[in-house]
């Protein structure tokens, strides 16, 4: 999974503080980043870690699952976040079926992704830069796992 090259919270060693953190995605980060994590809580029984999965290339972010299934990863970046995820299997004939709806930034990460998975998916790295980009992050999600009330 080649990581894109935007400024990251990346020393593996030191974990970022939760001010540090703010002040490094700034307003909007902290806007898309608990817009983000409402709307995943109100779809799933879910839980959050602060991760450095990936070492320096991807840096600190928080991971978000429900359950035992890893939904996403939110990497921190220089004013905004960078929600990381997989999809694969019947997840991508599911998301090819309405791809053309969404907005042309998610149809273009999507044609961009990192292949790997079953049935032609891969890893989707979605710089969130508008707001509303949020409500297509969530509908890729809803392809990986299906909301608790679905």
């Amino acid at each position: 999974m080649a990581a894109p090259e935007w400024k990251r919270l990346s020393d593996p060693n030191r974990e970022p503080a939760p001010k540090e953190i703010g002040a490094f995605i700034g307003p909007d980060g902290i806007r898309r980043l608990d817009r983000l994590e409402s709307l995943i809580g109100a779809l799933y029984i879910t839980g959050k870690e602060l991760r450095c999965p990936f070492g320096r290339k991807y840096g600190w972010g928080y991971k978000f699952s429900s359950k035992s299934a890893h939904l996403c990863y939110a990497f921190f970046e220089a004013g905004t976040i960078t929600v990381t995820t997989q999809l694969s299997g019947a997840a991508v004939d599911k998301l090819e079926a309405i791809l053309p709806t969404m907005l042309p930034r998610t149809q273009e990460y999507w044609k961009n992704r990192y292949p790997c998975g079953k049935n032609g998916g891969g890893w989707v790295h979605y710089r969130v830069e508008n707001d509303n980009e949020i409500a297509d992050i969530i509908e890729l999600l809803k392809f990986k796992k299906p909301p608790k009330n679905a």
